[in-house]
């Protein structure tokens, strides 16, 4: 019951944050989906964590960890479990909602402008330009998101997260395989250091 209890309060803002209205919910997630295309995790971090402080970085780092593991997009689902945990099944609806809508209605919009002038060749430069700068965003909050990682005292989180991205990124053996190995490892790690 107490794990429950501590789980549901996880996100819940700072006390001296006051907990955000449906409507500030629904600005937040709205602004965090129009500020990223491409990916939203750099948004929603700087949005939830930096700018409205309605989570710290650990707690971030943890619901987003969590999301992970749910199926769906991993924003979305940050989207549903923040929204939930702060203001019931309507927050739940109006973060998702946020996040979704803004761009649906300009995607929507682009598609047509794209299917009448996709070829132009200006407007393909310009959306490589665009991946670059998303990959730069992904790559930034990597490294944000890392910071709690690098307060391990015996270094061995960090440890992890390096032989999961060698052995999935540089490697190439399959994730799944890769997981399946690191998880019990770093669970059984912790569970020893406790």
């Amino acid at each position: 019951m107490s794990e429950t209890v501590s789980a549901h309060a996880s996100c819940r803002p700072p006390p001296s944050t006051p907990t955000p209205t449906l409507f500030e919910l629904f600005l937040a997630f709205a602004v965090i989906a129009l500020c990223g295309f491409g990916g939203v995790l750099a948004w929603s971090r700087r949005m939830l964590v930096e700018e409205r402080k309605w989570m710290t970085a650990e707690e971030f780092d943890d619901a987003y960890a969590l999301c992970q593991f749910l199926p769906g997009p991993n924003v979305v689902n940050l989207s549903v479990v923040f929204g939930r945990r702060i203001r019931g099944t309507a927050g739940a609806a109006v973060a998702l909602m946020g996040l979704l809508g803004p761009p649906f209605v300009i995607v929507t919009l682009i598609g047509l402008v794209y299917a009448r002038f996709g070829e132009v060749a200006a407007l393909q430069r310009m959306l490589i330009g665009v991946a670059a700068a998303a990959a730069g965003l992904v790559l930034g909050t990597c490294a944000k998101m890392a910071r709690p990682l690098l307060r391990d005292r015996l270094g061995i989180a960090p440890l992890i997260a390096l032989a999961t991205f060698t052995s999935a990124g540089v490697m190439r053996w399959p994730l799944a395989g890769a997981l399946a190995v690191l998880v019990p490892l770093s669970i059984a790690l912790t569970w020893v250091r406790r």
